[in-house]
């Protein structure tokens, strides 16, 4: 199976797209594909996400799309069947992580604690989210364990910013940071789609 960092390849950033449509979102994606970005997240938060990842796949075939906040078998199938290229988790548990052990795609699974990154890595995975990243410890909770979980590498989302990134890539086990701050709720609904591009630009550097 393909690992998640080698989809990203010279990309740092995951960025996250939340869409109330298809339209928004493809607008959304588009805004970060100027920003050369080749990997997209699309949060399944509202009824339209999963027709957005169709319709951005659609409209921006280049680019790889992949749908977050997977919190079930259900949700699973569905982001599969929108075409989805890889899955992202919030959380993780014995359950989800056997049924994701055979969808097919690229998965990043999301922890919080030693418990879980532990769990994960005994269903094999090496490469994991770490969410919310703020409220879980941030920066320093990941160089803590970097010297028990030597063999794990993070991307943490959830309250990094574009002030805060930089403590995590001083980081070893950080590969890349995800986060919302590159697409802005008053940039979507002022349409302003080159803020998001200019963003993206800036935030996918490492330091």
């Amino acid at each position: 199976m393909t690992s998640f960092s080698s989809l990203m390849g010279n990309q740092t950033l995951l960025p996250i797209i939340q869409a109330d449509n298809a339209e928004q979102g493809v607008a959304i994606a588009k805004a970060m594909s100027d920003a050369g970005l080749k990997l997209v997240e699309v949060v399944l938060r509202t009824e339209a996400s999963l027709a957005a990842l169709s319709a951005i796949k659609a409209a921006l075939p280049d680019l790889v799309v992949g749908a977050g906040t997977v919190t079930n078998e259900t949700i699973l199938q569905q982001a599969i069947d929108a075409g989805a290229d890889f899955i992202i988790t919030p959380a993780i548990s014995d359950k989800l992580l056997a049924k994701l052990a055979t969808c097919g795609v690229p998965v990043l699974p999301g922890v919080s604690n030693t418990g879980e990154i532990l769990m994960a890595r005994e269903y094999g995975y090496q490469e994991l989210k770490l969410f919310p990243a703020a409220l879980a410890g941030g920066a320093k909770f990941l160089s803590s364990i970097s010297s028990i979980f030597q063999d794990i590498s993070f991307c943490p989302t959830g309250g990094v910013t574009a002030e805060n990134k930089a403590d995590y890539f001083a980081l070893s086990n950080v590969f890349a940071v995800g986060g919302t701050w590159v697409a802005q709720k008053d940039w979507v609904v002022s349409e302003n789609w080159q803020a998001i591009t200019d963003a993206c630009i800036a935030a996918n550097q490492p330091t």
